[in-house]
């Protein structure tokens, strides 16, 4: 399986930023043969996004959608806006959604689905909060996430490009990063469920990243880590240096 890298840029960089990060990763990204690499810039920059990098093997996606494809529902951002624009990939229940704007389970399972239903490559990203892991809830936890985000998620649309990010709340953004042996139990919890739950074949195909904090001094030792497929990168992943350094990693 190849790796997966990838950028969530949040709500960050100017449209001039945007531009040079985007023009620098381009003209390193001839050399990434080896793995998959997909930047999530804001709803903004989209458009913009998808012609700079056309051509190139970066996938350009977006941090959200909505599950209707069109209505009154304004602000909202629907999946066939988002193929026009040249999208390939969505993220769906990140920690931030859920945490600040009080997006609930259920609503990933339409997200999800909406992904698929407009040819776009679906990240389920799951984790648990600090008290969570402190009260031995962390498994509970994402194993009811991924059964709500994926309920309805067949095998035949699991292999058109679904991924899971684990990223645990508490290591977003705050410097802390989940130790190895963290990492690895979450992930391989989460390989049995898709198991389980979609059969051997797809859950051994389906990327599953790590997010919180990964940054290039530390990316070596967590991508070396079993069932870690990739990284979900963010505040590494604004500028083109780290972020570059990020995605080519060394396995150690």
């Amino acid at each position: 399986m190849r790796s997966l890298i990838a950028g969530n840029w949040k709500m960050n960089l100017s449209r001039a930023e945007v531009r040079a990060l985007l023009e620098s990763l381009r003209a390193a990204s001839s050399s990434w043969d080896a793995v998959d690499v997909a930047v999530y810039p804001p709803f903004v920059y989209l458009a913009e996004a998808a012609e700079i990098l056309s051509g190139s093997a970066i996938e350009l996606g977006a941090q959200d959608l909505y599950w209707k494809p069109s209505g009154a529902f304004t602000g909202a951002i629907s999946g066939p806006m988002l193929r026009d624009v040249g999208c390939q990939r969505v993220l769906v229940g990140h920690s931030e959604r859920r945490h600040v704007f009080g997006e609930q389970d259920e609503e990933t399972e339409q997200k999800i689905q909406a992904a698929f239903a407009n040819g776009l490559k679906p990240t389920l990203c799951v984790g648990e909060t600090i008290g969570e892991r402190e009260n031995g809830q962390t498994e509970q936890v994402v194993e009811r996430q991924l059964q709500s985000g994926l309920e309805g998620c067949t095998a035949e649309q699991a292999k058109r490009g679904l991924s899971i990010a684990y990223e645990p709340v508490w290591a977003i953004g705050t410097g802390h990063t989940a130790k190895p042996s963290q990492v690895g139990e979450v992930h391989a919890m989460i390989r049995a469920w898709l198991t389980d739950r979609l059969g051997a074949e797809v859950a051994s195909e389906t990327p599953i990243q790590y997010g919180g904090s990964v940054k290039a001094s530390n990316v070596d030792q967590l991508m070396a880590v079993a069932d870690v497929d990739g990284a979900l990168v963010g505040g590494a992943s604004l500028e083109a240096e780290s972020f570059q350094r990020i995605v080519e990693f060394q396995s150690v």
